[in-house]
Order: C-alpha cells, then structure tokens, then sequence
C-alpha cells in the first residue's frame, strides 16, 4: 500500500454481477465512491458527505476507471485512496482496486472532486481548513 492514504475493504456481492458473472463495470464506481467516502469522513468529520446538513459539499465532477481485470462474486476487495491534485476549489482523488487474496488489480481511475455550496447551488471554494487537511495528505 505503499503511498496510499486510506484503504476500504468490501466484497462483491451478486447483485454487483454483470451477464458474465463478472464484477459489472458500473458497479466499479459504486465501490470507488463507496471508498471515497469513507476516506472523507475520516479526514473530515465535521462534513457529513451524505447529506446535506452543512452548506459545503465535495461532489464528483469527473470520473475516469480503467478495468485491468474481472472481479468474481464473493471476492474481498480493497480500494486503497490517495489526493493527487489540489486547486482552489477541487481535489483529484486517485483510487486503485485490487483482490485481496491475490493482490490482483482489478481497476483504477481517478475523480475530481469540486467543492460545492448547497445553500447557493453552485461550485464553490475549498475552504481553507480543508484544504489544508487535503495539503497535508498529499505530503
């Protein structure tokens, strides 16, 4: 894991099958965000990612995934996530999926995040808390 900031642990699950029996490549983003999200909560406790409670928001802006490999049903996966790029008001998150058992890649990719304020509806400034937090994990 070397580099990485946080890693997420979860599982394929059947409904996560395409018609190849394969980890369905839309379902691939459900697992990335999944993982961006817990890693969120973490750096940033006071922003619910899941509501809209608070006026200041990150939200996805852009996703890009490359599939390296087919998961399978019941396979455990970790998907390790770091910050790659910071801007004024928007983050690139880098993730990377691999299969625990065997530590095949199964995809990566990237997001950028934008910040986003809910009380005027549009892209705002990452305020400088967060981005300072953000600063420190790109080390």
């Amino acid at each position: 894991m070397s580099g990485w900031r946080y890693s997420f642990h979860d599982r394929i699950r059947y409904g996560d099958l395409d018609t190849n029996a394969h980890l369905n490549n839309v379902a691939v983003h459900g697992f990335f965000e999944s993982a961006r999200v817990a890693y969120m909560r973490r750096l940033f406790p006071e922003i619910e990612p899941l509501g809209r409670s608070g006026a200041f928001g990150m939200i996805f802006a852009e996703t890009h995934v490359r599939f390296a490999s087919p998961g399978f049903y019941e396979e455990d996966l970790r998907v390790d996530v770091r910050p790659a790029d910071l801007r004024r008001s928007s983050v690139k998150i880098v993730f990377e999926m691999r299969c625990a058992a065997d530590e095949r890649l199964v995809a990566d990719g990237w997001g950028t995040l934008v910040g986003y304020d809910y009380s005027t509806n549009r892209a705002a400034r990452l305020p400088e808390a967060v981005a300072e937090r953000l600063s420190i994990e790109l080390g």
